[in-house]
């Protein structure tokens, strides 16, 4: 996707205002869909040059829920929508409206970006804890000693024992 300035906007829209030539022309011309240049075009006639003035904004909850709210009250279409709110592209307003339907407004939250943190863990460990923990595997470890022991005994007085029968 091509990227424009906002001399190439502002250029193509008074191109289009001037009566001379049809939107779809232009906007072949120039390399962009006629749908994005009809947004354009009305974003131009709400707001003048400063509809292509880049925002980096990040807009809250009760805005989110202004702008769909008013597109639900008017029936205006996501674009115009878009273009009467200024906000750059209508994409983002159906993305509004998607997480809406789904989600409800909690949905609307902006999300955490990035990595999760870390969980803290502050506390110390408890000596007798590591302590018992520590006893309780030496216990085990003297059980599993002690089965092993009388396991290897008892194969060694079978091997011995007089009772064993002899092939001939």
């Amino acid at each position: 996707m091509a990227k424009f300035t906002v001399e190439q906007k502002i250029n193509g829209v008074k191109q289009y205002l001037s009566g001379g030539e049809g939107h779809r022309i232009i906007a072949e011309r120039i390399g962009v869909h006629s749908s994005v240049f009809l947004n354009w075009i009305k974003q131009y006639e709400l707001h003048g040059n400063e509809a292509f003035l880049k925002r980096y904004t990040n807009y809250s909850v009760q805005y989110k829920l202004d702008v769909l709210n008013y597109m639900n009250d008017n029936g205006t279409s996501i674009n115009e929508t878009a273009a009467i709110f200024n906000i750059p592209s209508p994409s983002r307003v159906r993305e509004w409206l998607k997480a809406f339907e789904s989600g409800g407004i909690d949905a609307l939250n902006p999300k955490i970006k990035g990595r999760l943190p870390m969980k803290k863990d502050n506390q110390k460990p408890d000596k007798k804890g590591t302590t018992e923990t520590l006893q309780e595997e030496l216990e085990r470890l003297r059980m599993e000693n002690a089965y092993l022991k009388k396991l290897n005994a008892l194969v060694q007085n079978k091997e011995k024992s007089p009772n064993k029968t002899k092939r001939k």
